[in-house]
């Protein structure tokens, strides 16, 4: 089963748990629903070398996707799902909103 993290209040995470509604190969984890999730995910971010960008770019780093194998991705397409397309994207990290600019969570 591939997990899937995010939060309902995230336009890209929604735009996953859409895709994968009903579809038993997927569990999807709101971080935003209790603390001891947010932390689950604060483990694998803290300590995953995908992440390092998101932390240096301000973002939280969701959707995030730990495959059946282990490996943790940021990237849909590599848990067969589609990314939410770049037009439709909108800031998600403070300092992208204050500047204007679109980037992913």
């Amino acid at each position: 089963m591939i997990k899937i993290y995010g939060m309902d209040t995230c336009p890209d995470c929604t735009y996953i748990k859409e895709q994968i509604e009903g579809n038993p190969n997927f569990e999807y984890i709101d971080i935003g629903s209790h603390v001891r999730l947010l932390k689950e995910f604060l483990k694998i971010r803290d300590h995953s070398e995908p992440f390092v960008s998101a932390r240096e770019n301000g973002q939280i780093g969701i959707p995030c996707f730990v495959l059946e194998d282990g490996t943790v991705s940021l990237d849909a397409k590599d848990a067969g799902l589609k990314n939410r397309p770049l037009e439709e994207t909108l800031a998600c990290s403070l300092e992208d909103y204050m500047k204007g600019t679109k980037k992913g969570c």
